[in-house]
């Protein structure tokens, strides 16, 4: 079966599943997503939510969070994980965007992925969740869904987030990245369908005998 055969498959698959999708993490600006989207590098969107809105009760614009002690977004932030990179990225951004943007996001990959722990992966959320930009970003967990399903060939996060854009219509990447993430979550667990269970792996590969072992 072609990619394009299974690419199919799976955009109907979870198109049937998933007609609307939440955006995992909760905010109410471009500022707060940005920092939600660093804060959840290896912390599940759960902790997050729980997290940030003690964090932008105290500052939830650039402004305002350069006012309060770097020791104070450490110690909100810590469930967290990598709190003393994360609360120093925080602090540094904050400022960058007070300097230069007037305090402002900006809306730009290449100015986003200038600011202190700001990834590809964060501006691409960062482009579509907050500016309705088409994007497609690509996790460690999409990257193992995509190897499972057979739409890449697992290299790595950057190549499958080429071979994905190849595969969807761009106007579909917003949505569908957060219908990939919600139905790995609820249906193709890390350590639960290994290619084999779900409806996508078994849809896409038939004849697949052998459990899949990610490539990172």
């Amino acid at each position: 079966m072609k990619r394009s055969e299974k690419a199919n498959i799976a955009y109907k698959i979870l198109n049937r599943i998933y007609k609307k999708v939440p955006i995992p993490l909760i905010h109410r600006n471009k500022f707060e997503l940005v920092v939600a989207v660093l804060l959840s590098a290896q912390c599940t969107d759960e902790r997050v939510n729980q997290v940030t809105p003690i964090l932008f009760k105290k500052a939830n614009t650039a402004k305002k969070m350069i006012k309060i002690p770097r020791n104070t977004i450490y110690k909100i932030i810590r469930p967290c994980g990598l709190a003393p990179q994360k609360s120093k990225a925080i602090y540094e951004l904050s400022r960058i965007l007070v300097k230069k943007f007037k305090g402002k996001v900006p809306e730009s990959f290449e100015e986003l992925e200038k600011l202190p722990g700001v990834g590809h992966k964060t501006a691409s959320v960062v482009m579509s969740q907050g500016f309705g930009h088409p994007a497609f970003p690509v996790d460690t967990h999409i990257h193992r869904l995509a190897q499972r399903w057979g739409l890449t060939n697992g290299k790595n996060v950057v190549q499958t987030e080429k071979d994905l854009k190849n595969l969807f219509p761009e106007k579909s990447w917003n949505k569908l990245h957060l219908q990939i993430i919600f139905y790995g979550r609820q249906h193709c667990q890390a350590r639960n369908c290994f290619g084999l269970e779900c409806e996508i792996c078994k849809a896409c590969n038939p004849k697949r005998g052998k459990p899949i072992k990610t490539k990172k």
